[in-house]
């Protein structure tokens, strides 16, 4: 089976920092599908793995979270899929990803891939839209679909994949008023593009910004990238008793300066219901479906932005200095 490996602690520039190789083809546990991998998304998670920045287990071999295929072997007590159906779905952080032939993923953390959409377009989607739907409806407790007048929910990144699925989430299925910060002409576009009542600046002072709008409050911050830069600009402007979610990565987290306004703290972390194998693992199956429907349904829209091709150490060397240098909305797709 080929797959991409990586080295740890490599630079993109690094000829050696992701590389082709074979290995053995993977074998099934009770609750795992194999799929043959048509598509993976390329996050900034990828890369930071890839850098040494975020640890992995030494099984983590190869990189790529986001992916999307075609159900080739099911084990002994799959029950939610058959072979020769189509998924898509994030992996897990304690496993091997995707960059591969053939990939291994727990039944219950997989959902049925769009029908409307062709493999890249799907494996833009479940990392970015589970992270989205769990921050959104689980850690601010919302019940999808109920447009209550909330006030303003403002996403700090809104052009990344999260920020554009968060974006796309709020708008159809709450009441918020959204406002999303972007920092470029073509960010701030695509925020609005993707439904974002208002845009503004983050290298630019927030609450000055936030307060111009004339909107209802800031009650729920999505803080999905460089919180800890705008840590104080955020307790500034956010309204007492309102609700703060963090998905970035910090050595040290000060919270103390919530405390005044009475600031509830939401750590949204993708990985952990399979990481931890809990409970209620199978949700993540069951988001991935809904939000499949809702694709389908012409309600979202995936957020590919940029295909690559063939599925290989080079393109993904591409694709992670693309990343790396950042100024690109929405994801970057490789298949083939």
């Amino acid at each position: 089976m080929k797959m991409i490996g990586f080295k740890k602690g490599s630079s993109v520039d690094e000829q050696g920092g992701l590389f082709d190789m074979e290995g053995p083809m993977p074998v099934p546990g009770p609750r795992d599908v194999l799929v043959q991998v048509r598509a993976v998304g390329v996050n900034p998670l990828d890369t930071k793995v890839r850098a040494g920045l975020v640890t992995v287990p030494d099984a983590v071999t190869t990189l790529g979270w986001d992916a999307a295929g075609v159900v080739h072997v099911v084990g002994s007590e799959v029950t939610l899929f058959a072979p020769g159906q189509v998924v898509y779905y994030a992996g897990s952080f304690d496993r091997a990803g995707a960059n591969a032939e053939y990939h291994l993923v727990d039944e219950r953390i997989a959902g049925r891939m769009p029908a409307t959409l062709d493999f890249a377009q799907a494996a833009s989607v479940p990392l970015a839209a589970l992270t989205a739907w769990q921050l959104l409806f689980e850690r601010f407790a919302i019940a999808p679909g109920d447009r209550q007048e909330r006030g303003s929910l403002l996403v700090l990144g809104g052009a990344g994949g999260v920020g554009s699925l968060l974006i796309q989430l709020a708008r159809q299925l709450t009441g918020f008023t959204v406002i999303a910060t972007a920092s470029r002409g073509d960010s701030g576009d695509w925020c609005r593009a993707m439904g974002a009542h208002h845009v503004i600046d983050h290298t630019q002072p927030l609450p000055a910004q936030v307060a111009a709008l004339n909107v209802a409050p800031v009650r729920h911050i999505a803080a999905l990238s460089h919180t800890a830069q705008h840590i104080a600009q955020l307790v500034e402007l956010i309204a007492p008793h309102g609700k703060l979610a963090v998905i970035d990565d910090h050595d040290v987290f000060d919270a103390a300066s919530l405390k005044g306004k009475s600031i509830s703290l939401h750590w949204e972390m993708v990985f952990t219901r399979p990481l931890f194998a809990t409970e209620d693992m199978i949700e993540q199956h069951r988001i991935l479906n809904r939000v499949a429907r809702l694709l389908d349904d012409g309600v979202l829209r995936h957020t590919l932005r940029q295909r690559l091709s063939p599925m290989n150490a080079a393109t993904l060397r591409r694709a992670h200095a693309l990343l790396e240098r950042g100024g690109q909305p929405g994801k970057i797709a490789v298949s083939g």
